[in-house]
């Protein structure tokens, strides 16, 4: 397997929700500027005219992410709205607060606590998981498939940056990597959304979520899955009569790779 498994700030649970939070925002910013809610709304309704659904619940969802805004896309000329259940492991519950607060139609985020590798607790509809499945040690992320089959659930997980760079070439440029990523951040925070007083201070102040979102970014990197690592050791023995499943690369309106998927649904 070619992916390395390395650690992210963002997996410890004593990491600051605040500085999580932070993390996560600056993500987002970054999905808006590369257009990538057009990306996934145009995957899910092809997903959604093979396989229909009234409801997305989204794991790991962290500050909203994109998904809030792919929602809003998908359902701006829809007669069926589709509802958007953000879920959590470690919900912020200043997060959730806020987004249920804003009565933000057709999206709610649950409070409690949602392993993604358990959707026995989950509810009913289309499952995603945005940028985060690499997040998950190989145990972990072949469970997550597994359970999805297992309880014919459709799940689409959708990841933007590929891990195609030779690995000693990755290390090589480490440092210099680093560095882009913190000026990056301190050239992004400004236009942030929900921008926060101690994200000012812990970024320009305390570089503290410049160096963190820097690392993350970079390890990110070398901890994505192959199209090898998915077809080879994930989806090993997986594949049977009754779930269909698709490991494909994503372009954008210009034609451009964006990013690859993973796609089970259960055959009708």
């Amino acid at each position: 397997m070619k992916r390395i498994q390395l650690f992210e700030f963002e997996d410890f649970h004593w990491l600051p929700p605040f500085i999580r939070s932070s993390i996560t925002n600056l993500l987002a910013l970054l999905l808006k500027m590369l257009k990538t809610k057009d990306v996934v709304a145009t995957l899910i309704l092809d997903i959604k005219k093979q396989y229909d659904f009234n409801q997305i619940v989204d794991l790991g969802s962290g500050s909203g992410g994109v998904m809030i805004d792919v929602i809003e896309e998908i359902n701006k000329n829809s007669n069926t709205p589709v509802n958007l259940l953000l879920t959590d492991l470690y919900p912020n519950l200043s997060v959730v607060n806020r987004i249920n607060s804003a009565n933000i139609k057709n999206i709610h985020y649950r409070e409690e606590s949602l392993n993604a590798t358990d959707f026995k607790n989950a509810s009913e509809g289309l499952k995603t998981m945005m940028n985060s499945f690499h997040h998950m040690p190989p145990k972990a992320a072949q469970k997550i498939l597994q359970t999805a089959q297992k309880n014919k659930q459709p799940l689409l997980i959708y990841e933007m940056g590929e891990n195609n760079i030779p690995t000693l070439l990755w290390w090589l440029l480490l440092p210099i990597s680093i560095v882009i990523m913190v000026v990056m951040v301190l050239f992004m925070t400004p236009f942030v959304k929900n921008l926060t007083f101690k994200q000012i201070i812990f970024t320009y102040l305390i570089p503290i979520i410049p160096l963190v979102y820097a690392w993350d970014g970079q390890a990110s990197l070398v901890r994505m899955y192959t199209f090898n690592d998915i077809q080879n050791h994930l989806l090993k023995g997986l594949q049977n009569d009754s779930y269909d499943w698709t490991v494909n690369r994503v372009e954008n309106v210009k034609g451009k790779k964006q990013g690859y998927y993973i796609l089970g649904v259960p055959k009708r």
